[in-house]
């Protein structure tokens, strides 16, 4: 070793920095070794380039390529060893010297600005600050290192106070070694005993396990006689599947690595292996599972994509590159030009993430179209699985709704049994017809028992049935498919334009009917004016004598129900009470009112007709308890007579 130590000192805003990072501005201590792991995997990367390259490195031996992790338990030091393209003096000055170029005036005044650790660790994450991480959990750091294709090596030391020493260091081999001389384990601060093999495991298996070069420790083994034998093992898996092309992949391979990020133990229902190549390069591997997990719907549930960068893992549920709709796709993607200490903040903000995000879903919705043009059945259980959850997009994803619809599968009249498409709904159209005809409801039987069901019925319209609470609203944000409208039967005015036997009805039937109950509709509207703001004849009833219908943009009852429950303040809606003009009690009702209109008997045979279609519906009587006395008096009245 020479003697000719420089002792230089940090630059004034790297010491500031070195201070917030060894005071705890991270609160996960365990990143140190993922950093300096990510720095070594670099420059492994480098001397297997510029080996091919560069004419003057033509002759180091790039064949055993690796980083190697060393615990000294007696001199308490962890180092971290590669054998890369290595530093020169003027490297290490310039790169951890200074870090002038990172920007860290900026980062010091929004530091400055913000008001808690939390945002102050957001900060940082938008920074360059590596190698610094390691103070986190050394008092001091040693690092020696020899650049591929020079003869002298350097030794680099920093307590991070405020100075480092440099002084050159003869008979290093080519590559870099940074020691940590670390501090006690302190649990309340957040240190872990880096001494531990396992907890150094457990932190490779995390962040590094598939970095492309093998991690390699020296560990304890059982050996004879109850002696412990000390040997090397590699500790990481470097199987990126990812990174692979997918001929060179067997499914078991697949389905284990699926296993592996996602703890669940059935097989995915489908694997989306995607490799993106140009300004932006990354690659991605989603699953979609066979079965939802049982907090699909929580609301704490996050995406289930983590994020990597050059094998290097990031986060977890990383929000940025996956809508919540598709919250239950599990797997990977790994960028390659992004900045290891990115933070979930810059993601979202950050352009190209966009751009990854808009080609993921595409790939996703495109893998469930081609499921359900080739596999049918496999379809149909990923969409009892997933479909409500999907369903959520064609609310939230505009861009996509086109792709979303073909999608849905929903239950119909037209088979008790099986869930039909749009298209196949559309193919299935009456001569004539141009509307999507549908019904929200709470259950199939609520809505296949409900009195507006009853004239589609009869004159053979199917129907879809839709009976999940998405279906509230994504029914009125998308208005038509392929060129056909939906519409609720439950809402506006339904003219099938024909009487229950297949005739339709003539002008001259029509304006008679109109004047038939010229006195009788006005009356019931003024009688029922605090539950209806109007009372009409229905084309749309065969054997009930009521039902009660909104207006074709009113809020519906449930979904009325539902906005109250997240707490919003929602107006009252009154709705429209339909009558069968053909139905014996209308009918007796009519006659009643035309000789005594003033008989205070009919207002309660109103009520009970108002009363009556709401419970036919599943709706909720304002007054249950008046109800049945009214309903008890008027048949004890009619024993009576």
């Amino acid at each position: 070793m020479g003697s000719n130590v420089e002792t230089l000192e940090f630059q004034a805003e790297t010491r500031q920095l070195l201070r917030l990072v060894i005071h705890s501005i991270y609160s996960n201590k365990d990143i140190f070794l993922r950093e300096l792991i990510s720095n070594a995997s670099d420059a492994l990367d480098k001397l297997r380039l510029e080996s091919l390259t560069d004419p003057g490195l033509t002759g180091i031996d790039t064949s055993d390529l690796q980083i190697s992790l060393e615990i000294d338990a007696d001199a308490r030091t962890l180092t971290v060893r590669d054998n890369g393209i290595g530093m020169t003096r003027d490297d290490l000055v310039e790169l951890i010297g200074t870090i002038a170029k990172s920007g860290t005036a900026a980062l010091l005044e929004k530091i400055k600005e913000s008001k808690d650790a939390a945002t102050a660790e957001s900060l940082i994450g938008q920074f360059g600050v590596g190698f610094y991480s390691a103070f986190m959990v050394a008092d001091k750091v040693t690092l020696r290192t020899r650049r591929a294709g020079t003869d002298s090596g350097t030794q680099w030391e920093s307590d991070g106070e405020g100075t480092y020493a440099v002084q050159p260091v003869d008979g290093l081999p080519v590559g870099t070694s940074v020691t940590l001389h670390l501090k006690p384990a302190d649990s309340e601060d957040g240190l872990a005993d880096y001494l531990s093999e396992s907890k150094i495991r457990q932190i490779v298996k995390r962040y590094s396990d598939f970095i492309r070069w093998p991690i390699r420790m020296a560990a304890g083994h059982p050996g004879t006689e109850g002696e412990t034998a000390r040997q090397t093992d590699t500790i990481n898996s470097m199987k990126a599947l990812w990174a692979r092309p997918r001929a060179e992949v067997t499914e078991d391979e697949y389905n284990e690595f699926y296993q592996q990020i996602s703890h669940d133990w059935l097989p995915p229902a489908e694997t989306v292996h995607m490799r993106a190549e140009g300004t932006f390069e990354y690659e991605a591997l989603l699953f979609i599972p066979s079965q939802a997990p049982f907090d699909l719907f929580s609301r704490d549930t996050k995406p289930g994509v983590q994020l990597y960068v050059k094998r290097v893992f990031i986060m977890d549920d990383c929000e940025a590159l996956m809508p919540n709709y598709l919250r239950f796709v599990k797997g990977v993607v790994d960028a390659h030009d992004l900045s290891l200490n990115v933070s979930r903040e810059i993601l979202q903000h950050d352009r190209q993430i966009r751009g990854v995000r808009r080609r993921l879903v595409k790939k996703v919705l495109g893998a469930l179209k081609d499921m359900q043009s080739k596999d049918a059945e496999r379809y149909a259980k990923v969409w009892a699985q997933f479909g409500r959850a999907l369903k959520e997009g064609l609310v939230e994803d505009t861009d996509n709704t086109e792709t979303l619809l073909q999608l849905v599968s929903a239950a119909s009249t037209h088979d008790p049994d099986k869930t039909t498409t749009l298209r196949e709904y559309v193919e299935r159209m009456k001569e004539g017809q141009d509307t999507i005809y549908y019904l929200t409801g709470e259950s199939r039987a609520t809505v296949e028992n409900s009195p507006h069901m009853e004239a589609f019925a009869a004159k053979g319209y199917e129907v879809l049935i839709l009976t999940d609470p998405i279906d509230e609203v994504w029914v009125d944000q998308v208005p038509a498919f392929d060129g056909h409208r939906l519409q609720s039967i439950a809402k506006g005015q339904v003219d099938l334009d024909e009487s229950a036997d297949g005739e339709k009805e003539t002008d001259a039937e029509k304006a008679q009917r109109e004047q038939d109950f010229a006195a009788l509709l006005p009356w019931l509207t003024s009688t029922l004016s605090e539950q209806v703001k109007q009372v009409r004849l229905s084309s749309r009833l065969t054997t009930s004598a009521a039902c009660i219908v909104g207006d074709a943009h009113d809020v519906t009852p449930t979904l009325e129900k539902m906005y109250r429950a997240m707490g919003q303040q929602m107006p009252t809606v009154k709705r429209i009470l339909e009558l069968n003009p053909a139905h014996p009690l209308v009918t007796s009702l009519r006659a009643a009112h035309e000789a005594d209109a003033a008989d205070p008997a009919l207002a309660e045979i109103a009520e009970l007709i108002y009363g009556s279609a709401l419970l036919a519906e599943g709706g909720d009587l304002p007054d249950p308890a008046r109800f049945s006395r009214l309903l008890t008096d008027r048949l004890a009245h009619g024993l009576g007579n």
